[in-house]
């Protein structure tokens, strides 16, 4: 798949989700207040299976506010979490246990997608995403913490790592999104192509199943919440800035790094695995089998463990 027709697709995507409603209110993510309404709605509830006892925080910055989850021991060492493509905070409901008991968290969702942060500028460039994280971080004075990432959250994980100053220690990629090489499967990947441009529940239970290897393991509360996120949000166009880190910046992250993909995984394979050995000086690595792209959900013990045992 070159990277030519991984722009086209995507570009095919963005625009044809943008055209498809007339906008009767100006939000970036959705097109009506009630679809986001309902959206938020699905938010709360899903929120719940956390499980866990948690604040949710707005902070004002330049480009909109930022909405926090802040669990754990106030004594804990700072743990950020940053979720999926659509995901939004609460899709750490599996992990959130295991990763709270030691750490103090700040699970953050990302502004220029579904979730509760909301962007009131316009649209990010790379250096300004990674600008807004870092009010964040110096909002909540973190100092050596470490970060958790899945799919497009690697993606920031690694473009905030790749800063030459930044705060952070250890680093966990679960199955980063065009980290370390573009979309391995791109033909197997269309079925969420088709659930952006036309939305059903066939096409969601069809993706699903493309993404995770046990989507039955999937909460009711939160496939609702996700399925609102792809139907009624809008695609944008920071996925066109997901592009791989060069093997330059790969070794200029000096951070230990522990990379997990599972071996079912359509976005990575076994030769994202092999760049992250090579140009990471102090990375780890390690295949989860049985697992999709939703590997936290597909085999949460394993991931959790791998995790804890990793940052602890």
């Amino acid at each position: 798949m070159t990277r030519v027709l991984l722009k086209f697709i995507l570009l095919v995507m963005l625009f044809g989700c943008a055209s498809s409603k007339k906008a009767k209110f100006e939000d970036y993510v959705f097109h009506t207040k009630k679809e986001k309404q309902s959206y938020l709605n699905s938010y709360d509830k899903a929120l719940k299976l956390w499980n866990i006892p948690y604040t949710e925080e707005n902070i004002k910055t330049r480009f909109g506010n930022a909405h926090v989850i802040i669990a754990g021991p106030k004594n804990g060492k700072d743990l950020v979490l940053l979720h999926g493509m659509d995901a939004s905070s609460t899709m750490w409901y599996p992990n959130i246990k295991a990763l709270a008991k030691n750490h103090r968290i700040y699970a953050i969702d990302f502004l220029m997608e579904p979730g509760k942060s909301n962007l009131t500028a316009n649209p990010l460039s790379k250096e300004e995403i990674v600008v807004w994280y870092n009010e964040i971080f110096a909002h909540y004075k973190l100092k050596k913490f470490d970060i958790v990432g899945a799919s497009r959250g690697g993606w920031i994980a690694t473009l905030l790592a790749v800063q030459k100053e930044n705060a952070i220690d250890k680093i966990v990629l679960l199955s980063p999104a065009q980290t370390f090489k573009f979309i391995d499967k791109m033909g197997k990947t269309s079925s969420a192509l088709m659930l952006k441009l036309f939305p059903s529940e066939k096409k969601f239970g069809k993706t699903l199943e493309t993404f995770s290897t046990h989507p039955e393991k999937i909460g009711p509360a939160y496939k609702r919440q996700f399925y609102l996120a792809n139907k009624y949000a809008k695609s944008n166009s920071s996925m066109l800035k997901m592009t791989p880190f060069s093997n330059d910046e790969l070794k200029s992250i000096k951070n230990p790094v522990l990379v997990l993909i599972g071996d079912k995984d359509v976005i990575n394979s076994a030769e994202s695995l092999e760049k992250a050995k090579d140009f990471l000086p102090n990375g780890k690595t390690k295949i989860i089998k049985d697992a999709g792209h939703f590997l936290s959900i597909d085999q949460t013990k394993i991931v959790n463990d791998a995790m804890i045992e990793f940052l602890e």
